[in-house]
């Protein structure tokens, strides 16, 4: 299980993380799920990874190595992508490539081809944009009215998100958003867990200005987690008890 949120708003673009996987209670496992494609000044991505590992993991060495273009025989790589459309239509490529060769495997051996991404970022000075792909290699995109997407263990984090997030909220308070539904998530679901990876992208600057992982113990998200339950307690306690059933 994961847990994994982008939030797309005014000022930029917010990537969040978790990196916990496991198979089984006695079989956990730390894996990076936030996988940053960055060329300064021309594009930075970010792809976000739920679902089975040995897929994900099989996309991502897909689009590492490149993709024979069927008509021009040439490798297509996200680092050659003309704009953010055309790189998210290359992921959905790969993870059809990566279909056909291992779906019949899966079958035999009773699993499912299951696998979903959170794809966003900007390139050449295009539109900032963010997409939620599917194991089939369609495709949503995240709209103004709607400024985030989620992927993995989502219910938990998401009241926090539809009570906070607007397209224009502060690009910092979208990321303290997002870490609390992290946190949410984290309290509910024992398979989503730290470290978590974070990033930050503002718009038009062509380069990411916060790639960070957040360690067990770091000061900020410790306070934040505690400042957050400490909140729930004091709204709770400041809400009158129901009157039902009074004499």
């Amino acid at each position: 299980m994961t847990y994994c949120c982008g939030i797309l708003v005014r000022d930029g673009l917010v990537m969040i993380a978790d990196t916990r996987t496991n198979a089984g209670l006695d079989n956990i496992s730390t894996f990076r799920k936030l996988h940053v494609f960055e060329q300064p000044g021309r594009h930075v991505m970010a792809l976000a990874t739920a679902g089975n590992l040995s897929i994900s993991q099989a996309v991502i060495s897909t689009l590492q190595e490149g993709l024979k273009n069927p008509e021009t025989g040439e490798k297509e790589t996200l680092a050659g992508a003309s704009s953010m459309f055309r790189a998210t239509q290359l992921v959905g490529r790969a993870i059809r490539h990566v279909h056909g060769l291992y779906n019949e495997g899966l079958r035999e051996a009773d699993l499912r081809f299951e696998v979903s991404f959170l794809f966003g970022g900007q390139v050449n000075g295009g539109r900032l944009r963010l997409f939620m792909i599917y194991s089939a290699g369609n495709f949503i995109e995240c709209t103004n009215d709607t400024p985030f997407l989620q992927i993995g263990e989502h219910k938990y984090g998401k009241p926090v998100l539809d009570r906070s997030i607007t397209y224009d909220i502060d690009l910092y308070d979208a990321l303290k958003s997002g870490l609390i539904s992290m946190d949410s998530t984290m309290r509910s679901n024992l398979g989503v867990g730290m470290p978590i990876d974070v990033l930050v992208a503002r718009r038009d600057a062509g380069q990411s200005e916060l790639n960070y992982r957040i360690e067990f113990g770091e000061p900020y998200f410790h306070d934040l987690r505690e400042r957050w339950s400490a909140a729930l307690r004091a709204a709770h306690n400041s809400i009158p008890r129901p009157p039902y059933g009074r004499t």
